[in-house]
């Protein structure tokens, strides 16, 4: 078993552009080690797994830079969803936006008490649309999918 760790938990754990990479380069190595068998993915913290994009860092950015940084995002999850190994999300506290669809890309997902999850942008007049595929591909109701897209 390997576990990856999101290891910023004053922000969160947010996905910003340095953990998307480090996540990237991380699953890649480990996808083509026949030596794991599992990997799961955790978070530092008890307050949250992962909040999503650092939105601070998608404000400074150039339209350029932050399709660069949802791309990067898009290929993470693809990669979580297609390795051999299976993948397990263990969650404590929120998982919110992208930080939801990085549960959802997990093959499973062991979750505390305490976790939330939400697709908060809609707060914020964003409609988190690629986080909405991995819902809708994750077995939750459609129903009840739409009403957490549309509500938050």
């Amino acid at each position: 078993v390997t576990s990856l760790r999101l290891n910023n938990p004053t922000k969160y754990n947010v996905l910003s552009a340095k953990m998307l990479d480090r996540l990237g380069e991380e699953l890649d190595s480990i996808s083509k080690d026949d030596s794991v068998r599992v990997i799961t993915v955790e978070a530092a913290g008890d307050r949250a797994f992962c909040a999503g994009h650092d939105l601070e860092e998608i404000h400074s950015q150039t339209k350029e830079e932050t399709t660069e940084l949802f791309k990067k995002c898009s290929d993470v999850m693809t990669t979580l969803r297609t390795m051999r190994q299976p993948s397990i999300a263990r969650v404590q506290g929120i998982a919110t936006a992208a930080g939801c669809q990085l549960v959802l890309s997990c093959d499973l997902a062991l979750c505390s008490a305490e976790a939330r999850f939400g697709m908060s942008g809609i707060r914020v007049g964003a409609f988190c649309s690629t986080p909405a595929v991995a819902l809708s591909r994750s077995g939750v109701p459609s129903k009840q999918a739409l009403q957490l897209l549309l509500t938050g």
